[in-house]
C-alpha cells in the first residue's frame, strides 16, 4: 500500500514514453538536395571526371548519410581506382544501411575478387542467390567475375622457393 503512488507514477511514465513512440513516423526519404549531388555525380563520372564526382557523391553522403546509392557510387569509383580495400569498406556502408541492396553485394563481392578473397565472394554470391529467386543480372555479373578469377593463376609465397644461403656473413679476405 505505501508504495502505490511509486507504482502509479512509475506507470503513468511508461505509458507515457511509449504512446509518444507510437506516434512517431519513420523518414524514409532521402533529402532532394542529396539525390541532386548524385545526379551531377552521375554526371560527372559519364564524362570521366572521378575526381570531381567522388566530390559531389560525398558532398551527397554529407547532406543525407542514409543515401546508400552514394556509397555504392563512390565504391565503384574506388574499384575503377583499384582501391579495393576502400571499395569493401564503402560497399559495407551501403550493406549496413540496406543489407539486401544486391547492387552492393555484387559490388563488394567483385572488390573482394579483386582483392583476392573468392571464398567470401562466393558468400556474396550465395546471398544473392538466396535473395533473388530468380535470375537477376548481380548474380549472372559475380558468377561470371569468380569463374574468370578461377582461371588466373595464384601468386602465392608457396609459388617461390628462396635459394638458401649458407652463411650470412660476408666472406674473409686476405690481408697481406
Amino acid at each position: 500500500m505505501r508504495f502505490a503512488p511509486a507504482v502509479i507514477a512509475l506507470s503513468m511514465v511508461f505509458a507515457t514514453v511509449s504512446s509518444a513512440s507510437f506516434g512517431q513516423s519513420a523518414d524514409i526519404e532521402i533529402k532532394q538536395r542529396s539525390v541532386e549531388y548524385m545526379q551531377l555525380g552521375e554526371a560527372a563520372q559519364k564524362r570521366g571526371e572521378l575526381d570531381l564526382a567522388a566530390d559531389l557523391y560525398e558532398t551527397s553522403l554529407a547532406v543525407d548519410p542514409r543515401n546508400g546509392s552514394a556509397f555504392i557510387a563512390l565504391a565503384q569509383i574506388a574499384r575503377v581506382q583499384e582501391l579495393p580495400g576502400k571499395a569493401i569498406r564503402l560497399y559495407r556502408e551501403a550493406l549496413i544501411l540496406d543489407p539486401n541492396n544486391l547492387d552492393a553485394l555484387a559490388g563488394q563481392g567483385e572488390a573482394l575478387i579483386q582483392r583476392g578473397a573468392l571464398e567470401k565472394a562466393r558468400v556474396n554470391l550465395s546471398r544473392i542467390e538466396t535473395l533473388c529467386r530468380s535470375r537477376c543480372s548481380q548474380n549472372d555479373q559475380l558468377a561470371s567475375a569468380i569463374k574468370l578469377a578461377e582461371k588466373k593463376p595464384v601468386l602465392s609465397a608457396e609459388a617461390v622457393t628462396p635459394k638458401p644461403k649458407i652463411g650470412d656473413e660476408e666472406p674473409e679476405t686476405e690481408t697481406p
